[in-house]
């Protein structure tokens, strides 16, 4: 099987992958500019899809789509298990996310992406049978120090430590949900400061695992494939990550079980998540956020930003682009 970047020889331009799916996010975010605070996610949200399933025709890759717009019967296109690129090149597993924030973008509010996540053929964990996960994700000074299965507090005092830093420094990303009143509540009364998430909980893991970002943690209950595609991300990053699946009801629980996922509070860890460290991230901004720009339109052109996360290389590129609005818009 051909690796997706782990040879870094100029005779093996693999990782020119990295570079060609950007252009499917940059097209999907593109796509999504009449719709932004319009109040049409599902316009936004199916524009955005066309533009990436058309790009995605053009990429050298053999691609299986493990996490996507939903089941066949419920999504016509970029549907899991769908094939996706010329079928030439490596083979992969792939996460898309035409828009992560449909509402955000409907309403205009900040921090909608348009995301890709690959991996090597087989390396990537199919949790859709269990809609939302329990996430805990840091930088590289949480490895080895905080732990999902510790007190809430704990982990902000340990990882304060690791950072030489006052606790009454540290921010802590949550998505800002009824289901998480108490554990705002127990990270305020540990002394570390939050910064509420309306959505895009991606973008809040990827922010807590960088280095310069304002964020030190992010934490609680998101979209179980948020959770595989953040990872993608943070085996670049060399951050950590850590994954409790987190069922509805028990008929969701048994769903999971009869997919052979774990449940009843295993933790699943970075490598559990995406095996390996051949894992490619790229990332479009729709709206501004902390992650990436949005897409700005002024006069003839289209401005947009995107970042490249690679594990292999553990590198993290930012790609400014202009584009002909006659071309796209």
């Amino acid at each position: 099987m051909v690796s997706l970047t782990a040879d870094m020889s100029p005779l093996h331009p693999d990782r020119n992958l990295a570079l060609e799916l950007v252009r499917a996010t940059e097209a999907a975010a593109i796509r999504a500019v009449p719709f932004i605070g319009r109040g049409a996610k599902e316009a936004a949200d199916g524009a955005a899809v066309d533009a990436m399933r058309a790009f995605f025709t053009t990429v050298n890759f053999d691609g299986t789509i493990v996490i996507g717009e939903g089941e066949k019967d419920e999504a016509p296109m970029l549907y899991n298990g769908e094939r996706v690129g010329n079928g030439r090149g490596p083979q992969a597993d792939v996460a898309v996310d035409p828009i992560d924030g449909t509402s955000l973008t409907a309403a205009g509010r900040n921090n909608a992406l348009s995301v890709i996540a690959v991996s090597d053929h087989g390396t990537m964990l199919d949790a859709s049978s269990v809609f939302y996960m329990d996430k805990l994700v840091t930088g590289p000074a949480g490895v080895g120090v905080v732990d999902i299965r510790l007190p809430i507090g704990e982990n902000i005092r340990r990882l304060a430590k690791a950072l030489d830093k006052p606790v009454d420094e540290l921010v802590v990303s949550v998505l800002h949900r009824p289901r998480h009143e108490r554990l705002i509540e127990e990270i305020r009364d540990a002394g570390a400061g939050t910064r509420l998430m309306s959505d895009g909980d991606v973008a809040g893991g990827i922010n807590a695992a960088r280095h310069n970002a304002r964020t030190d943690m992010c934490v609680g209950v998101g979209g179980s494939p948020e959770g595989i595609v953040t990872a993608c991300a943070i085996k670049a990053l060399g951050g950590h990550i850590q994954g409790r699946l987190w069922p509805r009801d028990d008929d969701e629980k048994q769903r999971g079980i009869d997919a052979g996922l774990k449940l009843d509070g295993f933790v699943y860890e970075a490598d559990d998540l995406v095996k390996g460290s051949n894992t490619i991230f790229v990332a479009t901004g729709v709206t501004d956020g902390a992650l990436v720009a949005g897409v700005r339109r002024e006069g003839g052109y289209v401005y947009t930003e995107s970042v490249v996360l690679r594990g292999a290389s553990g590198t993290l590129r930012r790609i400014s682009s202009e584009h002909l609005v006659s071309k796209w818009l």
